[in-house]
């Protein structure tokens, strides 16, 4: 992608308000724009952020066994009546009439819709354990939206639902997604802890939450500090077998973590002084397991092996990708912009034409860009006039993972200076050299 054709409108000075780092950080890079209070369109930088981190998720999800499906954003009121949710839920839900006057909502969740279709369609325990995921906007009508995209009033949310025919097996297929939470996070760059936590408007009888530690997190956190170290579930994680699960659980529930509606001091303080962290946190994660609160109220059951009907046992899990771009900003930047872990940067590789129109530089910013592209990496090529200092500095504040430099003297010589965007590291080294750096 060449820059001068790309649309990224930069800012230079820092958004009044913007409270935080990422908020600032994100409408700087031209990764977003507010359309009104707490809704925001994601311009073409930032959406390339969004869609490599959902892809990390669904790979993750179908690596664990969920299957992809897409809901609509407008539900009947007459699915929430059912479940008892409708009155219930507060002013958070969007409420609205359709021409024929019927109720409808814009939704914040799921779980009635998808047991509707659970409902309708599967009548057998044969066909279970079922785990049905989406990828969908959403709205909430918070009451204070802020920190851009942190807390935002529309937003978008993985939620997957779990049916089984037990409580055994739904505990088992907790543990699936618990155990995939970790190494979705751990995929993005980030280091998240779960929590015990409370249920709120969703319910149910069993829940975490996927912290990550941040100065600038909504809420405090009291956990073991040996979780900064714990290892994450490998690639090769035989997410059918129940004793590996539950052992991969019962050793990340082993410590004390809570968030603090779960806070318990007394448990807290037996925990050795030295091994106490206590800390801000960002919620980047949400599971729950609710066993038949759903599937009672709207009659959703299978026959057993025994023959007779039994109301299925669920669960819901919760990601927010439009919530992870700026926690993962939080958790990695420096005071020049943004420092993406490589699995999500919007560009791999960014080549830097020092002097655009000098022929040498072209020639080689040309070279460079044609060989990377043919390679498959993602490559933004700095072709406009800018001055030096203005093309570096836009480089560290989008935060792109590499940046090569070509330079009038340095291509003189047959070079070009490759820099670290993390570490700050410079090297110079053969165009070729460069090249074969990031497609060896």
């Amino acid at each position: 992608m060449r820059l001068s054709r790309y649309f990224m409108p930069i800012l230079k000075e820092n958004p009044k308000e913007a409270e935080i780092v990422s908020h600032r950080l994100m409408l700087r890079a031209g990764m977003i724009r507010q359309q009104s209070q707490g809704i925001y369109s994601w311009l073409p930088l930032g959406k390339r952020v969004l869609d490599k981190v959902n892809a990390i998720i669904r790979d993750e999800q179908n690596r664990a066994g969920a299957i992809e499906l897409s809901m609509p954003t407008l539900q009947s009121a007459e699915l929430w009546q059912e479940s008892g949710r409708y009155d219930a839920y507060g002013k958070e839900m969007l409420r609205i009439k359709d021409r024929q006057d019927r109720p409808m909502l814009y939704g914040p969740t799921n779980e009635e819709m998808v047991t509707d279709i659970f409902r309708s369609s599967v009548k057998s325990y044969k066909d279970l354990p079922l785990n049905l995921y989406h990828i969908q906007l959403k709205f909430r009508d918070e009451i204070r939206p802020r920190f851009g995209t942190m807390r935002s009033r529309e937003f978008m949310m993985k939620d997957a639902y779990s049916f089984d025919l037990t409580r055994e097996a739904a505990e088992h297929s907790y543990n699936k997604m618990f155990a995939a939470y970790l190494r979705t996070f751990d995929r993005l760059g980030l280091r998240a802890i779960p929590m015990r936590a409370d249920t709120g408007p969703i319910g149910g009888k069993l829940s975490h939450e996927f912290i990550i530690l941040a100065d600038t997190g909504e809420s405090e956190v009291f956990c073991h500090k040996d979780f900064v170290d714990f290892d994450i579930p490998g690639e090769h994680t035989d997410f059918d077998n129940v004793e590996a699960l539950q052992a991969i659980f019962d050793k990340w529930t082993s410590l004390y973590a809570a968030t603090s509606e779960m806070h318990d001091e007394a448990a807290f303080n037996a925990v050795p002084e030295g091994d106490r962290l206590s800390a801000r946190g960002i919620e980047v994660g949400h599971i729950f397991y609710f066993g038949t609160k759903y599937s009672e109220p709207m009659g959703a059951k299978v026959q057993g092996p025994d023959g007779k009907e039994h109301f299925v046992h669920m669960g819901s899990y919760g990601i927010g990708p439009t919530r992870l771009v700026p926690a993962i900003i939080e958790a990695s930047h420096d005071d020049n912009g943004i420092i993406w872990p490589a699995s999500v940067a919007p560009f791999d590789i960014v080549v830097i034409n020092m002097k655009a129109g000098d022929q040498a530089c072209d020639d080689t910013c040309e070279l460079i860009y044609a060989a990377l592209s043919k390679a498959g990496k993602d490559v933004l090529y700095d072709d406009t006039d800018d001055r030096a200092g203005t093309k570096f500095a836009t480089a560290d504040l989008i935060g792109v993972p590499a940046q090569i430099i070509a330079g009038p003297r340095a291509v003189a010589n047959g070079e070009v200076e490759v820099k670290d965007r993390k570490t700050g590291a410079r090297e110079t080294m053969t165009i070729e050299a460069a090249i074969n750096r990031f497609v060896a």
